[in-house]
């Protein structure tokens, strides 16, 4: 894409705004919060201790409105730690000459590393850093630097005391991601009527299980609803897949079709009716075609037959459950968990982070780490702003140094459409402050109270769009720090504006001289998910081969594998469409890559259709089946390893295996009898024949040269 089209569609992304608002609620009881904190400080300590207070609240009451499942109240602590450490430091480093500068670009590397343990993180730290750059420009002697910290973490501390004693939407976003999941089943099953191939999301079910990640405390006091759905949801999306696709589950056309139709239909009324259910706590509501067409059983022999019919009553059976669940009246039934439903999964509390998070940053600190590169470039802008302020000469200097923190992102998208938005922010937040002060001329008091309604509004505006959120910050900083900093409102305001200008300048170079561009990495992130999906056909295949010797736990780990591969070769592709990144500099074309990551969902669809027959742990193995799953995982290795390396992705050896393997399925009689070949051996038959297609797809996908591909032979029938 071009330059100028991609400015002009990243600032289009900046400037948008939703029409979402925060909870209300939410919104006052953080700004209440921050009001408990800067109005007693103001009346006891003075203006100075007040605004370091209210700085600590503030954006500790931001961490909290973060895209999280971790408890508030912790995320509200983590980030008063952080901020009162970062005040401490700065206050310290600014009583030595040229000592801040080193100190600021050390802190601002490790803000930027911190984006290697989640998104929630790099952002909390990257405020830090413009809090740092804030404090510290308060005249303050170094003894009382330590009161300024441990306010800074005080103000944190009330935010979370606020939200333990006045709790709002309570396991909100766990519910909302639960729900969302079966949503997401539910339009996939409507999607499947019409499409039997049709493409499922497996993002929500991804969501759903870093919500199902519970601290011990969360694990105790949890409703009783949240208990179990979530495998029962994993278990469902497959058993779908299967009932629709002609391959394997109801033929392509016929009463059969019908039958399959008619299931898909009621279980999408089903899990809709599950789904709203769970959202709002309320008791289940069943649809009238429910009990007839997917809980009940038929008084007449179904239509469906053979793999079709098992994965039917697999899918009645998984509903049931799924309704049991949420339709026990007894809050002691409600309680008891469901049978091979899934556990919740155990998230380390505030303190056990520690040991996980300085792993993933330690994985990080390697050549090519995009999070390393991040972190590089994000000392290396705060730095360099800070110096340009400091040269302008001006008092407020450091809002150039502010708004480079605030605005670099990792990608390009996010750090231009942030870079637009926080100026066009920051001028009308700067400009409507400046004029209600230059009308009212408030004093000490009524700014904090501006200062105060500017936090609510932030917060009220959290999901509205960065630039509303920036202008109301901008206000708030504005009215704090008149608190002490009195003077020339006017002039103030245009040092601000023009500062802004150079901070979000110096970021948007520094990127643009300095970037990290996902197109080239999108060759890279194909060949993971390559590898991913075929370790997971590989994995379940295993289990035919040698049902009793493999464990749910390894197909489980495969799959979760295969799905976090997918998302980030996804998100790296939405990434690259809006990058200026001339075509050469792709080790795939856009068309290659489109066609490329058609085919890898076929492989990973067929991973699905095997796990929807997973034998049984007494069943009869198929032979050859766990020969053939360590070819296959070898063989997606070394295709993404050709990937990366620029060679020619070639599954001839695999094609070859897969027609002499099934070739001695056909003549075992271990496998046949009577001439009617076991469900196993016909479900694993008709799964690798749909592989080796999507193996085929991919080759010619890739293929670099313009020659016409060699005819595939058919696969022996």
């Amino acid at each position: 894409m071009p330059w100028l089209a991609s400015l002009r569609d990243t600032a289009r992304t900046g400037l948008h705004l939703d029409r979402t608002l925060t909870n209300p609620k939410r919104a006052l009881r953080g700004a209440i919060a921050v009001a408990l904190v800067l109005l007693p400080t103001l009346a006891l300590a003075g203006p100075q201790l007040a605004t370091s207070a209210a700085m600590g609240a503030f954006i500790a009451g931001t961490a909290t409105f973060q895209r999280s499942f971790r408890p508030r109240p912790s995320l509200a602590v983590a980030a008063g730690i952080g901020l009162g450490t970062s005040t401490l430091i700065g206050y310290l480093a600014i009583s030595v000459p040229g000592l801040f500068p080193v100190v600021l670009a050390v802190w601002a590397l490790l803000a930027g590393l911190a984006w290697a343990v989640g998104v929630t993180a790099g952002v909390v730290a990257a405020t830090t850093v413009s809090v740092m750059l804030v404090v510290v420009q308060l005249p303050v002697s170094v003894p009382t630097a330590l009161g300024h910290g441990l306010l800074c973490a005080a103000g944190g501390a009330v935010q979370a005391l606020l939200i333990t004693l006045w709790p709002i939407d309570s396991w909100r976003a766990q519910r909302d991601a639960l729900a969302d999941a079966y949503t997401s089943l539910a339009d996939h099953a409507r999607q499947l009527r019409e499409d039997p191939a049709a493409p499922a999301d497996p993002e929500p079910l991804m969501t759903a299980r870093h919500a199902s990640e519970l601290t011990p405390w969360q694990e105790r006091h949890r409703p009783a609803e949240l208990h179990g759905l979530r495998g029962l949801a994993e278990q469902v999306r497959p058993v779908l897949t299967a009932i629709a696709d002609p391959r394997i589950g109801a033929p392509a056309e016929g009463p059969e079709l019908d039958r399959a139709r008619e299931l898909l239909a009621a279980a999408a009324e089903v899990l809709d009716a599950l789904a709203a259910a769970i959202r709002s706590g309320e008791p289940l509501h069943l649809p009238r075609s429910a009990p007839s067409l997917t809980l009940a059983p038929r008084t007449e022999e179904p239509m469906l037959h053979g793999p079709a019919r098992a994965a039917a009553a697999r899918l009645t059976s998984l509903l049931g459950q799924a309704v049991d669940v949420l339709d026990r009246a007894s809050p002691d039934a409600l309680g008891t968990p469901v049978t091979d439903a899934g556990s919740a999964l155990s998230r380390p509390s505030l303190f056990g982070m520690a040991a996980p998070v300085l792993s993933a940053v330690r994985r990080q600190i390697r050549p090519g780490s995009t999070v390393l590169r991040h972190a590089v470039r994000l000392a290396t802008v705060v730095t360099v702003a800070d110096l340009v302020g400091r040269l302008t000469g001006l008092h407020h200097g450091y809002w150039a140094a502010l708004t480079a923190a605030m605005v670099i992102r990792p990608d390009f998208a996010q750090t231009f459409s942030r870079g637009v938005a926080r100026l066009a922010g920051t001028v009308v937040g700067v400009a409507l402050a400046t004029a209600v002060v230059l009308v009212l001329n408030p004093g000490a008091w009524l700014s904090a109270v501006l200062a105060v309604l500017c936090v609510c509004g932030a917060y009220l505006t959290n999901r509205t769009g960065y630039a509303l959120m920036t202008a109301c910050v901008s206000g708030y900083v504005v009215f704090l720090l008149g608190l002490v900093q009195p003077g020339n409102s006017l002039a103030t305001a245009v040092e601000r504006v023009g500062l802004t200008l150079v901070g979000g300048v110096v970021a948007l170079l520094t990127y643009a001289l300095f970037p990290s561009w996902e197109s080239a990495r999108l060759g890279e992130r194909l060949a993971e998910w390559i590898a991913a999906a075929g370790r997971y056909g590989a994995a379940v295949l295993a289990v035919y081969g040698d049902p009793a010797a493999h464990s749910d736990r390894e197909v489980r780990t495969a799959l979760l594998d295969s799905r976090e591969a997918r998302s980030e070769f996804l998100q790296a592709m939405q990434r690259a469409e809006v990058e200026p990144v001339p075509e050469s500099m792709r080790k795939l074309s856009h068309k290659q890559v489109e066609k490329a990551r058609t085919a890898v969902g076929l492989l990973s669809r067929v991973g699905l259709l095997l796990e929807a027959h997973v034998p049984a742990k007494d069943a009869a193995p198929v032979p050859g089946a766990e020969a053939f799953a360590t070819s296959l995982a070898e063989a997606t290795a070394g295709a993404a390893a050709a990937i990366l390396d620029g060679r020619p992705v070639d599954f001839s050896g695999l094609r070859a295996e897969q027609r002499a393997w099934e070739r001695r399925l056909r003549e075992s009689h271990e496998a046949v009898a009577a001439g009617d070949p076991s469900e196993q051996v016909e479900v694993v038959r008709a799964a690798t024949r749909l592989l080796m297609q999507a193996l085929d797809d991919l080759e010619r996908a890739v293929r670099r040269s313009k020659a016409p591909s060699p005819r595939v032979p058919e696969p022996v029938p």
